[in-house]
């Protein structure tokens, strides 16, 4: 039997008026953000702030509140999913070497498989009962959109258009797949999202716009830039 009152590690589902004592103060993972904090710090220039950036992101994620609400709100959890991957990952990704090139289709489909697997019902409701596997899911979203997003940062720019351009498709593929399901699929937030306001289907088709809308926006901001980058580097050409 799966015990649908508590998540694994963000703990159980709080409501509106509890969420804002919900930090969380686990030892391992505050010594785990510090140690990383203390190691970019003595790195210089540009790649300490990035690095920076990306730690404070995660603190910010797995730290404050915003874990706890990831126990009651599949939405919250999507927010969550996108900060990791959209956000602290591309910032990690950007201090990362220039003499380390990653091909960009395995990348891409790594990303994509990844994503798409933790949502499938059976394996986030896995996720959520069992520690370790919570940490699986974390670590590796952060780790395959880290490297998908070095490979489209040192691909060719007309590549790097086409994965863009994928990316967009598949992510709005998933979010409407979770607007437009008839039913609520995920376990662990059958009950939790009465309290904030929403039922089941509600929250899960919130979650589906975040990813179909928001959660598109820096992938198409870094379209443009390389987009119109390639036009200048036409322009000088010609």
């Amino acid at each position: 039997m799966i015990d649908l009152s508590n998540i694994a590690y963000c703990g159980p589902a709080p409501v509106p008026s509890e969420i804002w004592a919900a930090w969380n103060s686990d030892p391992a993972l505050v010594g785990a953000l510090c140690g990383a904090a203390a190691a970019a710090w003595m790195k210089g220039g540009a790649q300490r702030g990035k690095l920076l950036a990306a730690i404070g992101v995660l603190a910010l994620a797995f730290m404050s509140p915003f874990c706890a609400m990831t126990s009651a709100l599949f939405s919250a959890r999507a927010a969550h999913h996108l900060v990791v991957i959209a956000i602290a990952a591309p910032l990690f990704a950007s201090t990362i070497t220039n003499h380390w090139r990653i091909p960009l289709t395995p990348t891409f489909i790594a990303a994509t498989v990844t994503l798409g697997a933790w949502h499938i019902p059976a394996f986030y409701t896995a996720a959520l009962t069992e520690t370790w596997l919570y940490w699986l899911m974390q670590l590796t979203l952060l780790g395959t959109a880290t490297l998908f997003w070095r490979a489209l940062f040192t691909a060719p720019a007309p590549q790097a258009l086409i994965a863009i351009a994928a990316t967009i498709g598949q992510m709005g593929l998933l979010g409407a797949l979770l607007t437009f399901a008839p039913e609520p699929m995920y376990l662990h937030h059958m009950v939790a999202p009465v309290a904030w306001g929403l039922t089941p289907l509600a929250d899960q088709q919130l979650a589906g716009l975040l990813m179909w809308v928001p959660g598109n926006i820096p992938y198409a901001i870094i379209g443009w830039l390389i987009a119109r980058r390639m036009w200048r580097m036409q322009e000088a050409a010609a």
